[in-house]
């Protein structure tokens, strides 16, 4: 039903983003997938930003069965559980507690049977918490590998068929370790398209897997519209390339639309660094700022980016809002919002207006999240 337009539309469009983040936590939409105990051994493997989150749902879904487990997550995002041993090691470069972190997987899927089941929690991030290079590498290399692809532009889709190829777990190497028990993975999609075997590099992905999703960028949208109020256009749920190009089409796309309207769209875009000394910013805020510049203080156009595990980047904000003042007010206190974006600082530009969207860790990831308002 819809609604008249918001009065204050920064507010809103973060209550649009919260509502995203709310129908991908686990604890929402983990028990429907999870399968009953097994009558055998029932081992909890997992890994990624939301491994821990995931086995605590779990845990709250078993209660009184009989399982035990080990999941990796990211520095920061642990949370308390009773049976299942939570690690933590570095993203987006792995480090030592990664490599750690697989062969402790490895070593409590050995020796299973097939009256056993694994249940395998998989989320983005898994690609550099869970990793054991292939024989005749080591960590210090895909360290190397690692840091270049960040650096490069490639989509994930790239970056994650060349970690499949150094690493000793990744590409349904794990799922082989649990043979012959039974394998039932619940995954949450960060990747465009949702591709098993590019969500975490696909360690437990094997052709005919029993894999089933979570969550996904399209349902975090889906629960957006529902909550908008407005009339509400899904640009896509899977939308790649350079976020500064995307950021200009988007603010192109919106001023020829008539308001009110909401646009949508989500995917994991790229940001290619080059040669230039970075500054400090995330490919939702970089997209933001060429979107603001390419808008030059268009009225009635406003608009959020996130990523929906609550880091941009490598700082502390999620992503940041702008609308038609944001030129005005950074020019009224010295910023350049071109030189900002040249040397890829979109974080101090946007902190220095205090913009920035700070959620803190959410504990789940169906990756970014774009919303458009032109009123």
């Amino acid at each position: 039903m819809e609604t008249a337009p918001p009065k204050d539309p920064k507010p809103y469009l973060r209550g649009l983003l919260d509502a995203a983040i709310t129908a991908s936590l686990p604890a929402k939409c983990l028990p429907p997938c999870l399968p009953p105990p097994g009558p055998g051994r029932n081992i909890v493997i997992g890994a990624g930003k939301a491994a821990a989150a995931m086995a605590a749902a779990l845990e709250a879904a078993w209660d009184g069965a009989d399982y035990e487990g080990i999941v990796v997550t990211r520095y920061g995002h642990k949370v308390p559980t009773r049976r299942i041993r939570v690690l933590e090691a570095a993203h987006p470069v792995p480090d030592a507690n990664s490599e750690a972190a697989a062969r402790a997987m490895l070593a409590a899927v050995r020796g299973l049977g097939p009256r056993d089941q694994v249940v395998a929690l998989i989320s983005g991030g898994a690609s550099s918490l869970l990793a054991l290079p292939a024989p005749g590498l080591t960590l210090e290399d895909k360290i190397f590998v690692n840091k270049a692809l960040l650096a490069s532009g490639a989509p994930i889709s790239a970056m994650n068929r060349i970690r499949k190829a150094l690493s000793a777990v990744k590409g349904g190497k794990l799922a082989a370790a649990c043979a012959p028990a039974r394998l039932v993975t619940l995954a949450i999609s960060d990747v465009p398209g949702d591709d098993p075997a590019i969500i975490g590099s696909g360690p437990t992905w094997v052709e005919g897997a029993d894999y089933r999703l979570i969550a996904t960028p399209r349902l975090a949208l889906e629960a957006m519209a529902r909550q908008a109020g407005l009339p509400t256009e899904n640009l896509g749920d899977a939308l790649e390339g350079e976020a500064a190009e995307l950021g200009r089409a988007h603010a192109a796309l919106a001023r020829s639309i008539k308001g009110p309207r909401l646009l949508l769209s989500g995917g994991e875009t790229t940001v290619s660094l080059g040669q230039t000394t970075p500054g400090q910013g995330g490919r939702n805020t970089e997209y933001l700022l060429s979107l603001t510049l390419a808008l030059e203080g268009a009225p009635g156009i406003y608009a959020l980016a996130a990523d929906s595990d609550g880091i941009d980047g490598m700082g502390d904000a999620a992503g940041a809002v702008t609308g038609p003042d944001t030129l005005a007010r950074a020019s009224s206190r010295g910023l350049d919002a071109a030189a900002h974006l040249a040397r890829h600082d979109s974080y101090g530009f946007f902190a220095a207006l205090e913009d920035l969207v700070i959620t803190g860790p959410t504990l789940t990831n169906v990756n970014d999240i774009r919303a458009l308002l032109i009123l």
